[in-house]
């Protein structure tokens, strides 16, 4: 054990643990080869005598500054938060630092944060937003490595992370189905919206036959659910399911289905997507929807900068799975 005030050194690590300095500091460092259960054990000797890292001088002697840059164009944090958080999981195990600059869709911002992260000397950088359409690449050097999470890359030589939309929106329509629904429509976002076009498609080609009417795209807001519902009422009265773009437009859904005295789900089930709890959780009643899997999404971008930086990159796209969450707006109490 150390003196009281006296801050632990790595050679009081490796002596708590039981092996050599060199190899504390691999095991805290995550490099060298070492068996699983040496480092959990440098780990919590390091845990038990609270072992602070000198960053600054593991930085110097291994010519990495432990930083990561996370720049979005999602100033509001729905989608940027959930990745960072999920990032910081993976890349906590490593103990580097994660860094947000919010670009606020200007690339004037953008490319003034590149250059500031570029002269922190961040070992990499992820890269979001709150669009799923490709975006042109960030002008970072080559040797930095970069990872694409939810908005991404058009370069297919680029890393890049993305949610299977379609699979979703085809398990809410598959949900619907099983219930015994039979008179289907689809409430959207504008059509010019990547994600409200891939969604609308995949829950069209789902529904099939049982689709009353083609999908209503409006803007992602509650007010839009509620004038859509209107108008599939007065349409098509008899409609039984509907299945919605976002959490909000299915909040504004409920809402007008209740105000046209139709009972949700007994009358008229609804599911969303997004899985917002702040949505889907106080929607009268709360809502199925489809959850996105941002915070897993997050570490696995963080397990790929890993691997990146470790020299192990990882080139082209992966969809990511989402999950239908199951509520009250479908099956009821």
């Amino acid at each position: 054990m150390t003196e009281i005030g006296v801050p632990a050194r790595i050679v009081d690590v490796a002596a708590l643990a039981g092996v050599a300095p060199g190899t504390a500091s691999k095991a805290l460092n995550g490099t060298g080869q070492l068996r699983a259960e040496t480092r959990e054990r440098v780990r919590r000797a390091a845990e038990q005598l609270g072992f602070t890292p000198d960053s600054l001088g593991r930085g110097l002697s291994s010519g990495r500054s432990y930083t990561v840059g996370l720049i979005t164009t999602d100033s509001f944090g729905r989608f940027s938060i959930p990745v960072m958080l999920g990032a910081e999981n993976a890349l906590g195990a490593g103990e580097m630092v994660v860094l947000l600059c919010d670009s606020r869709d200007d690339p004037v911002r953008e490319q003034h944060y590149l250059r500031t992260l570029l002269a922190r000397r961040v070992d990499g950088i992820i890269v979001t937003g709150r669009r799923t359409e490709p975006r042109t690449p960030v002008a970072a050097p080559e040797h930095l490595p970069v990872v694409y999470a939810f908005t991404p890359s058009q370069s297919p030589a680029d890393t890049s992370l993305v949610v299977d939309q379609a699979g979703g929106a085809q398990s809410a329509v598959r949900h619907l189905l099983d219930l015994g629904r039979t008179r289907l429509a689809h409430v959207t976002g504008p059509a010019d919206h990547h994600a409200s076009v891939v969604r609308r498609e995949a829950a069209v080609a789902a529904a099939g036959d049982t689709l009353v009417a083609p999908a209503l795209h409006g803007d992602w807001s509650e007010r839009w659910g509620r004038t859509a519902a209107e108008i599939l009422l007065r349409r098509h009265p008899d409609v039984d399911g509907i299945t919605c773009g976002s959490d909000q437009i299915a909040r504004g859904v409920c809402d007008g289905l209740r105000d046209a005295g139709r009972r949700v789900p007994d009358d008229v089930a609804v599911v969303g997507f997004d899985d917002w709890d702040v949505i889907a959780l106080a929607s009268r009643p709360p809502l199925t929807t489809v959850a996105l899997g941002l915070e897993a999404m997050g570490r696995r971008a963080g397990e790929l900068l890993l691997d990146a930086v470790a020299g192990r990159p990882s080139v082209g796209t992966t969809t990511m799975p989402t999950r239908l969450v199951v509520r009250d707006s479908t099956v009821g109490r």
